[in-house]
């Protein structure tokens, strides 16, 4: 999806991947791994970072719209938890701004509307920025040439040669996305380790 059309949807309010509450993977995250420094990238209204800060973390979160991040910020706010979160305007393919070192980065659907060619440039910011040991969590729709609607999708195995060597795999669970509205799409969420 563009840029221009991204911002248009904010402006308009079309954002149906916002909800009030995060992904139940993102839930888990509180209850298994202690509490540290985050990264959420393509962070939307910030849902998930607001919920990791009300659960200790000390957050930071990048969205290349700025609407999106206006509005995180007034949420976070709402929350009380704005002096645990930093909102940045910025492009998650390039985290130049960003310094390590972060125990858990994420991405709840930003990667897979990327072109190929920005895949290594984001990975590295990635490996840059996580510590060692530390947890990378993605969530992709899988690319279908069939589906012309929403994000691009990503292929699983580009996913996995991409991190490789730096990451280790732990986990893959795949599934179906479904919407309100709109055609059902293959993803999965990949849990990666930062090798040490």
């Amino acid at each position: 999806m563009n840029n221009t059309r991204m911002r248009q949807r904010y402006a308009q309010g079309n954002v149906p991947w916002d909800s009030t509450e995060p992904p139940p993977e993102i839930t888990a995250v509180s209850q298994t791994l202690p509490a540290g420094r985050g990264l959420d990238l393509g962070c939307g209204y910030g849902r998930s970072s607001i919920y990791l800060a009300q659960h200790g973390w000390q957050m930071d979160g990048v969205d290349y719209v700025p609407q999106a991040v206006e509005g995180a910020i007034a949420r976070a706010a709402a929350a009380g938890v704005s002096d645990q979160i930093e909102f940045h305007v910025g492009d998650a393919a390039r985290l130049d701004l960003l310094t390590p070192a972060y125990d858990l980065v994420f991405d709840i659907g930003c990667m897979h509307s990327f072109p190929n060619n920005a895949f290594p440039s984001y990975r590295d910011g990635i490996v840059r920025l996580l510590r060692d040991g530390g947890t990378y969590m993605l969530y992709a729709k899988f690319y279908n040439p069939e589906d012309t609607h929403g994000p691009r999708g990503v292929v699983e195995t580009a996913v996995l040669d991409l991190f490789q060597p730096h990451f280790t795999l732990k986990h893959i669970e795949r599934g179906e996305t479904h919407r309100d509205g709109r055609p059902s799409w293959a993803s999965a969420w990949f849990w990666f380790k930062k090798s040490q």
